[in-house]
């Protein structure tokens, strides 16, 4: 077993080598580096001891409440109070004010540590920022202090049995009564629905204000508290869905009976409200993908320099990691983890910019389909660098398999994501994120030729999409080669960045091999 070490030199260069996140105005590269150091020596003392636990014991169901591994809830209670919970949270509100940039790296950090302990919190930034934006000031002033202090946790409630993808399918009533609303409905594929963690739980409900025939403009988006005057909501759990992985994290079916709730925006706006929600998720769910290539890649990599397997050409004891096939399959999570990392980050520095809202748009779903799959990726290829170790459970790496396997599932399955690419993506704003993403790439990468010739090969394929009345029979081949080209745009700016640091040898090497390889995403056409 490899215990868990935060990558945290990897991220500071990505911030700020390759992100050149100072550049916000938002960003202090002295202060990340330091909340980042503390964090990481937080999350490997604290954090990451709780992860075996939690995927061995798993969450239980007494007494229609959820109980979480041993461990996970003092885990909780010192993040709390070290104020990691309310990192971006605006001080006005209890929180430190800090920019998404740096929470990303937390995040990350969090992730590889223990990813079902992060799923409590990792979308309360995107609850935050929701209040902040919709929110009455009675709401905000009610909620994001709890937030922040770890007092109130959030769920983001929107699927249904009949209504994953489709959001028009949603069923769940609300209904006004006495100048309040009702919530009657279930939901399924709650994370953490209800746990022992916080002393309450804020879920942001889509339901149907509106008739069925309206469709997503008959949506609004509800607070519903799990605790009213008086007692707890009419919220309750039927069960706790059974998981490949994560499985410290409580994935629940939640039943609203007549809920007590309160709308947040305005009636019928829910899915803009809600996107908020999803957006932040998104990214964070994309940099999952990125600490599990991560956590891959270290397990791998310390394991295939210890293991003697075999003999060099003189007839010396050989380690695995001098076998070149090994240290391929090396090489590639290598890259998969960095150029993922810098990939999240160079986006996120664009969402920071409101007049780079196109460019944004058509970044985020690339980032987490990328992502995610290179972490799934790279975490199938540790498996095969262990061999029949990596098949067992000691050594962390099937784990990490498993709990990378759903981020190309939740948040927008990475087929939906590959359409909203092909479709919305090229469309919305005019198309300017089209235009944007050409001018983007050429400047990342500058003349490098095998960037050139794919993105020449990409306005090819674009305009091919576009001619498409429908859904392009194409679209998972151009979101591929989107991913690809940006994949491969962001190494060649890898390259060029590391020059002088203690990177230089290792990350000009490996980009040399990125950009002369066949990537890994298949290219299969309709």
């Amino acid at each position: 077993m490899k215990d868990f070490t935060a990558p945290t030199d990897d991220i500071l260069f990505s911030l700020h080598q390759v992100a050149d996140a100072g550049k916000t105005g938002t960003h202090d590269p002295d202060l990340a580096a330091d909340i980042l150091g503390q964090f990481a020596a937080f999350a490997e003392r604290v954090i990451a001891p709780t992860n075996r636990t939690g995927d061995q014991q798993g969450c239980r169901f007494e007494n229609g409440r959820v109980r979480t591994p041993d461990g996970f809830a003092d885990a909780f209670r010192q993040s709390a109070e070290g104020g990691w919970l309310g990192l971006t949270v605006p001080e006005e509100f209890g929180g430190m004010g800090l920019d998404r940039l740096t929470a990303a790296g937390v995040s990350e950090i969090s992730t590889g540590a223990n990813h079902a302990l992060q799923m409590a919190t990792g979308v309360l930034p995107g609850a935050v920022s929701t209040l902040l934006r919709f929110g009455t000031v009675d709401q905000k002033h009610r909620w994001i202090p709890r937030l922040s202090e770890g007092r109130t946790l959030n769920t983001m409630c929107l699927t249904e049995a009949g209504a994953g993808s489709d959001l028009s399918r949603v069923r769940t009533k609300a209904k006004r009564q006495n100048g309040s609303w009702r919530l009657s409905g279930e939901k399924i594929f709650i994370s953490n629905g209800d746990q022992d963690l916080s002393e309450d739980i804020l879920h942001f409900v889509l339901a149907r204000s509106g008739e069925t025939e309206a469709g997503t403009k008959g949506l609004s988006l509800f607070l519903c508290p799990s605790k009213i005057e008086g007692g707890r909501n009419h919220v309750s759990v039927a069960r706790i869905e059974e998981k490949l992985g994560i499985h410290g994290s409580p994935t629940c079916q939640l039943v609203f009976d007549d809920a007590e709730a309160e709308l947040i925006g305005e009636e019928g706006g829910g899915l803009g409200a809600m996107f908020t929600l999803m957006n932040h998720a998104r990214i964070d769910v994309a940099l999952q993908g990125v600490a599990h290539a991560a956590r891959a890649c270290d397990i791998a990599s310390s394991y295939a320099a210890e293991r003697a397997q075999g003999r060099r050409a003189d007839g010396s004891p050989a380690l695995l990691s001098d076998h070149a096939d090994v240290r391929q399959m090396l090489d590639e999570q290598r890259s998969l983890a960095v150029g993922s990392r810098a990939m999240c980050h160079l986006a996120l520095v664009v969402l920071e910019d409101p007049d780079q809202l196109p460019l944004a748009d058509f970044l985020t779903p690339v980032c987490k389909m990328f992502a995610t799959e290179a972490g799934i990726r790279a975490a199938d290829l540790g498996i095969q660098v262990l061999g029949g170790y990596g098949y067992l459970e000691e050594y962390d790496i099937a784990q990490t398999w498993r709990d990378a396997r759903i981020t190309s599932i939740y948040e927008g399955a990475n087929g939906i994501h590959a359409l909203t690419v092909a479709t919305r993506g090229l469309k919305a704003h005019n198309g300017a994120g089209a235009d944007a993403f050409v001018d983007f790439i050429s400047e990342l990468a500058g003349t490098v030729e095998p960037v050139m010739s794919c993105l020449a090969e990409w306005e090819e394929m674009w305009h091919e999409t576009t001619a498409h009345e429908g859904p392009p029979p194409n679209a998972r081949l151009f979101a591929s080669l989107t991913a690809e080209l940006f994949f491969r745009a962001a190494w060649a700016h890898i390259s060029k960045v590391s020059g002088g640091t203690a990177f230089e040898s290792e990350f000009q090497k490996l980009a040399e091999k990125v950009l002369k390889s066949i990537m890994p995403l298949p290219r299969f056409c309709s």
